[in-house]
């Protein structure tokens, strides 16, 4: 019989190479002390597998990005394959594939960010920082991507720094940000808490005790995102109560809502009055 293996790759717009870099295992001291923090992250859980999420932030918080010794460890803390841990561990941009800066520095570039100049600022770093998108400077200090959206399209164009915001970007105010951070300056995200190394940032999401002082004090929202609530308030506008299971219902939609938030049973399969097509005669 003839065996073949065959290397699974990335698709070509997913960033990155498979997880292959990087050590295959942990020396022991390194595997203990992982264990400890595993163990306290998987005891939050009624199943252990549902841990796996901030575990791969944990082995990403060790090595700095994913490495076969990361997934061995999740894989072996869980009792899940190696091939299981792998395939939720690519599905996730989260999770770096390739050695990752101290900044990781994303832009965003989808279509409101974009419109605003996310493309040209993306450009700009590139040329400025002497990489594309997914590489990191020679210093070590800043790795830079492309990013989707981060749900701040209020403040277009946005950048993020170790997923810190910074808002209402341009080309000359991203210059100056990353050459702050390569030079060891202290910067200040526009919304959120003080920035902190990536691998500290993977720690935290991971589930562990931020210690930062005024960590949790940053304003989480600005003027732009609060607008619409503060006219509504003024206007005395607010939304509709919906109406408890079982009460009167006001009209036939109101009452065919009702009963259809109350039913547990499956979905009616489609229905055969379907009008015909081009207002023909069935």
């Amino acid at each position: 019989m003839t065996v073949v293996e065959l290397r699974l790759g990335p698709r070509p717009d997913e960033p990155g190479p498979p997880i292959g870099q990087g050590p295959q295992s942990y020396p022991a001291e390194v595997t203990q002390r992982l264990a400890g923090d595993a163990a306290q992250v998987i005891a939050r859980y009624p199943e252990a597998r549902s841990a796996l999420l901030p575990l791969l932030h944990l082995v990403q918080a060790e090595d700095g990005y994913l490495t076969p010794a990361g997934i061995a460890f999740c894989a072996a803390q869980l009792r899940l394959s190696p091939a299981e841990v792998t395939a939720v561990a690519t599905f996730y941009s989260m999770y770096r594939r390739t050695p990752t800066g101290e900044f990781l520095v994303g832009v965003c570039t989808n279509t409101l960010c974009a419109v605003m100049g996310g493309d040209a600022i993306l450009e700009d770093l590139e040329e400025h920082l002497d990489v594309h998108a997914g590489q990191t400077t020679s210093d070590g200090k800043v790795t830079l991507e492309h990013i989707e959206c981060n749900a701040a399209c209020d403040y277009a164009p946005v950048m993020m720094v170790n997923w810190e915001f910074f808002d209402n970007q341009t080309p000359s105010s991203a210059r100056n940000l990353v050459d702050d951070l390569r030079a060891g300056q202290t910067v200040t995200p526009s919304r959120g808490a003080p920035l902190c190394s990536f691998r500290d940032t993977a720690r935290i999401l991971a589930g562990f005790g931020d210690q930062r002082p005024g960590a949790n004090d940053g304003a989480t929202a600005g003027e732009a995102t609060l607008a619409g609530l503060r006219v509504a308030r003024e206007r005395g506008m607010s939304a509709p109560r919906a109406a408890a299971p079982g009460s009167a219902a006001k009209g036939p939609d109101d009452e065919r809502i009702a009963k259809e938030t109350i039913r547990d049973e499956p979905a009616p399969g489609p229905s055969a009055d379907v009008p015909p097509k081009n207002g023909a005669t069935p």
